[in-house]
């Protein structure tokens, strides 16, 4: 059929020769905090933490998963729905957002063809007064690769989620790596890579971007910066090399802390 004009072709454009399709945000909450210490002579240290929120319902019921929500095809963007479910889980706005990647593997979610894009947000966690239901803040507590396989474990005071990661080499030229769940029994979804990719972003952004300061306070002590920097990066730090890194981005105060 030879169509006159664009108004005439979609006025009888038929949309249903086509497989439907829905979009969904996800987002990865991080913050870095002190740890619980009953020895006020002992330095505090540094652990990361993820929010991931227990699901109530089917698919996946029981199970943790990221904060995350469906896109509303005809009122907002992807990022405005990134937005809307960050207000909804912390009552935040305006703070760090960055989208991560679009996860579109064939069978990631049961109920139907549904592709999610990611995003990271970064807080400081003594700004999130809200409480939300079924939402829990979970420590990182160990990231480990040994050849080709990452172990991660996070833990909470109640639940230990332990998961594992396989990375296949797609380019070796520019070292790109595809994830591949290996082993996950506790996180719905895709939601064990989705969080491996946050950890490899940031990791990958924090020494030439000044992204870490958003989980900072507004003063803090070049111990605690260099501390949130090994947490973020997983190993120990140089205090002259790290010195360095940070001269011009941090300005001194009067400021003490005892």
């Amino acid at each position: 059929m030879n169509y006159k004009s664009e108004s005439e072709f979609l006025k009888n454009y038929d949309s249903s020769i086509f497989d439907k399709l829905s979009m969904t945000t996800d987002i990865v909450i991080l913050s870095v905090s002190d740890e619980e210490n009953s020895n006020y002579r002992k330095k505090s240290t540094k652990k990361m933490s993820v929010l991931l929120v227990k699901r109530k319902d089917y698919p996946y019921k029981d199970k943790w998963c990221l904060p995350g929500g469906f896109l509303e095809p005809k009122t907002e963007t992807l990022e405005e729905c990134a937005k809307r479910i960050l207000k909804k889980e912390t009552n935040l706005s305006d703070i760090y957002l960055e989208q991560l990647y679009t996860f579109d593997r064939i069978d990631r979610d049961p109920r139907m063809r549904i592709v999610s894009t990611a995003y990271v947000a970064l807080i400081d966690k003594k700004k999130l007064k809200q409480k939300v239901e079924n939402a829990k803040w979970f420590d990182i507590l160990n990231i480990e690769e040994k050849n080709n396989i990452v172990s991660i474990i996070l833990n909470n005071d109640k639940d230990t989620i332990e998961f594992k990661i396989k990375k296949v080499l797609k380019e070796k030229t520019t070292d790109r790596y595809e994830f591949i769940t290996y082993k996950n029994d506790m996180l719905a979804f895709d939601h064990d890579v989705v969080i491996l990719s946050a950890l490899e972003r940031i990791r990958n952004k924090i020494n030439y971007t000044d992204i870490v300061f958003n989980m900072m306070g507004e003063f803090f002590t070049l111990g605690e910066l260099q501390q949130v920097y090994e947490v973020i990066l997983n190993k120990k730090l140089l205090d002259p090399a790290f010195r360095r890194i940070i001269a011009d981005k941090v300005e001194k105060t009067d400021k003490m802390v005892k």
